[in-house]
Order: C-alpha cells, then structure tokens, then sequence
C-alpha cells in the first residue's frame, strides 16, 4: 500500500524551524483506523510549545498536514475511505464552574459526552486551552476521525457577536473581547458558531425539548449567574453585533447586593446559585442548617445545586425558604418578559432548576399568575428544561450544524 505521508517528520520539522529542538517521536501509521494522528499533532504541540497562542499556530499547521495526508491515504485505501463517511457536530458549553462537551451525530443525537471544571478565574488564555484540550480529548476518546467533524457550537455565559465570534464580556469568567471564533478555527480548521449560553439552552429546547413546535420561546437559566434567552421562529433574537437578553442583569430589588457589575439588586444579585449558596452558608454557620452544614459546611464552592436539593430533602426549613425567595425572584422576571415579549413558552432551565424543579415551578407559576396582566394569562405555558445539563451543548451544536460557513484557511507565513 503507498502512504504518501505516513510520518509527522514534515510537521516536526515545520515546529523545528520555530522552537528548540526535540526528542524524537514515534510516528503514526495513518494507514490504521487506531491512530487518530491530528489529535496525536496537537499532543505533540502541547508538549513541545509553551505558549498556548503560538501553540495554536503550530496546531493549525499539523491538522492541514494531517487533513493532506488523510486524503492521501484514502485513495490508496478506498475500504477506509468509505468507513469515514460518517459526520458528526461537537457542541460546548461554558460555563462559570464547569464546561461540558459533547458530539452529536447528522441526526443530532448525542454520541460522546465529556466534562470538566472551568477553571474561570485562570482568565481567557488558559481558558482556551481548556476548550481545546477538552474537544480534542471527546474526539480522541471514541476514536472518531477529525475529518468528520463538520463544525463547532460553544455557548458562552455573556453577550456576545455572533457573526463574529467575539466575546464581548464574561463577567463570571474574567473575559473581555476574546476573538473566541476566530481562535477555536485556527485550531481546529472548522466552521465556529460562537453563542450566548442560555441562547444556546433555549433553542435546544426549542429544536429538541421543552419548546418543540412553539412560535416563540423565553428561558431562564439561573446558575452561577442568571442567563436568558429568546428564539422567534427559529432564530435568536440578537442586535447587530451583540446578543442580549442579559436577564440576570437586570435591576429587580431595591438591595444593595451585586454581581459583578456596578448595578444592585439585579435579578443575579438576589436569585442565582452563588447568592443562594452564600445565604445558606450564613445558616449552616448560624446551626440553622444542620443537614447542609453536614454535607457541605459552610464552603461556598461546595454548596451546589445537588447539596442544596439533599438539605431540602434533609429538612433543612430555612435553606428551602431561601430557595423559594430566590424562585419568587425570577417569577418576577418571567413576568416582566411575558408583558414584554410575549412568548408561547417559558422554559426554567439549569441545574440548580433541574435539582430543585418542584419547587421552582410552584413559585414561578404563584408569582406569575399573581402578578402578570389578565389578558396575557393564557397566552403561555410555563415548563422545565427536558434536555437537563445537555441544554446548551445540543443547541450550540445544533446551531453551528445549521449555520456552518466554509471555512478556508489562511496562508501560514513561514516566519
């Protein structure tokens, strides 16, 4: 059998030219449907080249190399060409404490699932490190050749510009103006959809979930923060070169609790899980919280949506109260956006809605039927999330499934 390029030497050599000289490497047989060599070329960046941006240069440079050499072996091979026929979508989703990625196959349904934390306040560099590590370790765990991949979604917890891919701001993460788009496809020399989080949850559920066959629907994804999201007959709503429904940014109280941001008494402020999280510790603290205080103590960073469930259901009377006041919170929100927007659905999505769903549903509806104008009262259904954590991570990949741009890469200068 003629391999053509059955040796990364010409891509070693590309790095050599730039970096200190290295050890030698084994070399892969492309021929073998066990050698996935594009994610062995960007192993061996990341262990030779330091720096994560020159890094991503170099992977750029090997996975062209590799995609010339994979259509070589093809049409020396024409069983194994066939045998890669099969394309699939990866969709991310980013959030403040954990990032979560997964594969969907041409009928989008789920093929590979992986997770780890976030890491947020190592800041954007090393963020994106994590991004790519963690995409390129889903592909590389189910042996699923990088050809295939036909195109990335990642969601992102703050506005951003679609068209261009940038980040404008992620509060909970420490980001600003991250070209992210632009970033992810000289990595990965695939088309990149770059979305808001909850915009992403919403029209999974839209395409898929709670809000299959609706006109219209709102979400509300309280979270480390609170995101909000709104797709009208299967688009996202967005302006020019932002996104917004930043919901959770929005001033519901008269407190002077913040968020990140100069603003107080935002719906964030006084609903999400770290506010949730933060009153419960002051219980636990104070002995008015003897199950959470068992299970967690009083960390923050340990206080999370399934704690909070098991202290519920342990009988912890004041952590449920705070709870509810949190959920009375973005019942007040759903009001706002019903007499705003007018949505056909209103999806409560998450996971600290996910463990707590009984509870969340009962104070949303008592506090938007109390409160909205009667001619807007049966102009709505209000539901949980049905795709859970996978939300964001379905929609993302189902949006960047149906959105793909050819994507041609530059030149690479030898210098």
């Amino acid at each position: 059998m003629v391999r053509p390029f059955s040796s990364t030497h010409g891509f070693i050599r590309t790095i050599n030219t730039h970096t200190n000289p290295i050890r030698c490497i084994s070399v892969p047989d492309l021929s073998s449907d066990a050698t996935c060599p594009e994610a062995m070329c960007v192993s061996i960046v990341a262990t030779i080249v330091p720096n994560p941006i020159l890094r991503m240069r170099y992977n750029r440079a090997g996975l062209m190399f590799f995609s010339l050499a994979r259509r070589c072996t093809a049409d020396a091979n024409p069983t194994r060409a066939l045998s890669m026929s099969n394309p699939y979508y990866c969709g991310f989703d980013l959030g403040g404490t954990k990032m979560l990625c997964i594969l969907l196959d041409s009928q989008f349904k789920i093929i590979a699932r992986k997770r780890r934390k976030t890491k947020g306040m190592e800041g954007a560099q090393a963020g994106l490190v994590r991004i790519i590590d963690l995409i390129r370790e889903t592909i590389a765990d189910e042996n699923l050749p990088l050809e295939d991949l036909k195109a990335i979604g990642i969601g992102v917890p703050g506005p951003v510009d679609m068209e261009k891919g940038i980040v404008h701001i992620a509060v909970n993460l420490k980001w600003k103006n991250v070209p992210l788009g632009e970033l992810l496809e000289d990595a990965f020399l695939r088309s990149v959809s770059v979305l808001n989080d909850v915009d992403a949850g919403v029209y999974g559920e839209y395409c898929l979930g709670a809000a299959v066959g609706a006109h219209s629907a709102v979400g509300i994804f309280p979270g480390t923060g609170i995101g909000g999201g709104f797709v009208y007959n299967g688009q996202i709503l967005r302006g020019k070169a932002h996104t917004g429904m930043e919901i959770g940014h929005t001033r519901i109280a008269s407190t002077d609790h913040t968020s990140g941001t100069r603003m107080t008494g935002t719906l964030e402020s006084e609903a999400s899980r770290l506010a949730i999280a933060a009153n419960c510790a002051k219980l636990a603290y104070r002995g008015e919280a003897p199950t959470l205080a068992k299970i967690t103590g009083t960390d923050l960073s340990e206080i999370r949506s399934k704690a909070l469930a098991a202290a519920v259901k342990g009988g912890d009377e004041q952590v449920e109260a705070v709870i509810r006041k949190a959920a009375h919170a973005v019942g007040f929100s759903v009001v706002n956006l019903i007499h705003l927007l007018t949505p056909e659905v209103i999806v409560l999505g998450g996971g600290l809605v996910e463990a707590l769903s009984s509870i969340y549903l009962e104070e949303v509806k008592k506090t938007v039927e109390d409160n909205v104008l009667e001619c807007y009262a049966d102009t709505f259904k209000i539901k949980i999330a049905e795709l859970g954590d996978d939300a964001g991570a379905i929609g993302a990949g189902i949006w960047a499934a149906q959105h793909a741009k050819s994507y041609v890469p530059e030149k690479i200068s030898e210098s």
